[in-house]
C-alpha cells in the first residue's frame, strides 16, 4: 500500500507496521552512524600512525651502520623531542575513539581497535625511553692486535689516536657501533668517539 510518498514496513525489531517516512528517518540516522563511524576509524588510523611514527621514525633513521644525513639526523632529533608529549596525545585519542567504537563494531573489528591501542601504548612508552643505549653499547675493555696481524682491509678508515711511542688505531666499522672507547694510551686515560 502506497499513498503520497507513505510506504508501510515492517519493523524487524518490534514487529509494528511503520511507515516510509519513518523507514527513511532510520535509514538516515543509520547513515549518519556510519558516515561518524568511518570517520572515527579514520581519524583512528591516522592516531595511530602519527603516534606510533613519532618513536619509529628516530628508531629508524638512527641505527648502527647506516647513513645518516645531517637532514635526516636533524628530522629524528626534532621528533624524539616532541615525541613524549605527542605519544600522549595520540594515545589518549585512540584510547577515546576505541572506547566510542567498542560496541557499535563486530569482533574482529575489536581486535584492529585493541592492536591500535596497544601499539600506541607500546610506543608512548618506548618514546620515553633511550632506547639508543641499547643499541650503541661502549666497550668496556678494547682488544688491540698489532698492525701486522690485523684484518682490517686497506681502505678501511680508522680513528687514530698517538701519544709518545704508543700508538692506537680504532676502526670506524667498529667505533659506528660502540660510539665510545675508554682507554690508555701512553699512559694517558683518553675517551675516543665517532
Amino acid at each position: 500500500m502506497q499513498d503520497r510518498g507513505f510506504a508501510f514496513r515492517r519493523n524487524p525489531r518490534t514487529g509494528k507496521m511503520a511507515s516510509g517516512i519513518q523507514a527513511e528517518r532510520y535509514i538516515e540516522s543509520k547513515m549518519r552512524e556510519l558516515k561518524s563511524s568511518g570517520f572515527a576509524w579514520i581519524l583512528f588510523g591516522m592516531l595511530v600512525i602519527a603516534g606510533s611514527g613519532l618513536f619509529f621514525i628516530p628508531a629508524f633513521i638512527i641505527r648502527p651502520f647506516r647513513y645518516q644525513s645531517a637532514r635526516a639526523l636533524g628530522l629524528a632529533l626534532l621528533t624524539r623531542e616532541y615525541a613524549s608529549f605527542w605519544t600522549v596525545i595520540a594515545l589518549c585519542g585512540t584510547v577515546a575513539l576505541a572506547a566510542w567504537q567498542w560496541k557499535r563494531v563486530r569482533r574482529w573489528q575489536r581486535v584492529w581497535l585493541a592492536a591500535g591501542v596497544l601499539l600506541m601504548a607500546g610506543s608512548t612508552v618506548m618514546a620515553r625511553m633511550n632506547y639508543f643505549e641499547w643499541m650503541f653499547h661502549p666497550v668496556a675493555q678494547p682488544g688491540f692486535e698489532a698492525a701486522s696481524h690485523t684484518k682490517l682491509d686497506g681502505g678501511e678508515m680508522i680513528l687514530a689516536v698517538s701519544v709518545g711511542r704508543d700508538a692506537r688505531a680504532y676502526p670506524i666499522r667498529e667505533m659506528a657501533y660502540h660510539h665510545i672507547v675508554n682507554d690508555v694510551v701512553g699512559g694517558l686515560p683518553v675517551t675516543v668517539t665517532y
